[in-house]
């Protein structure tokens, strides 16, 4: 029988920071800059107005939607390429109970919030080396 004393850590707990927020205007090979610079990983697409959704652009996306693509970097605006809307998890959300939500809907990553606040990422390589820790 499984023990539930231990819960794990939370998402807050091994999350990362290595994005950054840009405008969904903003060209590929200006995000690409921006990646290199701040050592991220991640485009986040602020939201328009208080309606809309955030958007996300990853390194895959690029290599996948633009590179692969043969398409041209200083052509190509993100919000060609994002995904949106992107799935939030709370950042006291218990680590295994948001890579269950990761594994149900086969997504590599997640934005965590904290209030109405985008605070971070959690990706499956922060979920495995955090939880070994």
């Amino acid at each position: 029988m499984s023990d539930f004393k231990h819960v794990g850590p939370s998402v807050r707990e091994l999350m990362h920071k290595r994005f950054c927020r840009v405008d969904g205007l903003t060209l590929v090979d200006q995000a690409i800059g921006l990646l290199r610079g701040q050592d991220a990983v991640a485009l986040l697409i602020e939201k328009r107005d208080r309606d809309d959704e955030y958007g996300l652009v990853t390194l895959v996306d690029i290599a996948n939607r633009v590179l692969a693509a043969d398409r041209a970097p200083e052509r190509v605006n993100l919000f060609e390429i994002m995904t949106k809307p992107v799935l939030c998890v709370r950042a006291d959300m218990r680590a295994l109970y948001c890579a269950r939500m990761l594994r149900s809907f086969d997504l590599s990553l997640a934005l965590v919030e904290e209030g109405d606040e985008i605070v971070g990422i959690i990706d499956q390589q922060a979920l495995v080396l955090g939880w070994a820790r």
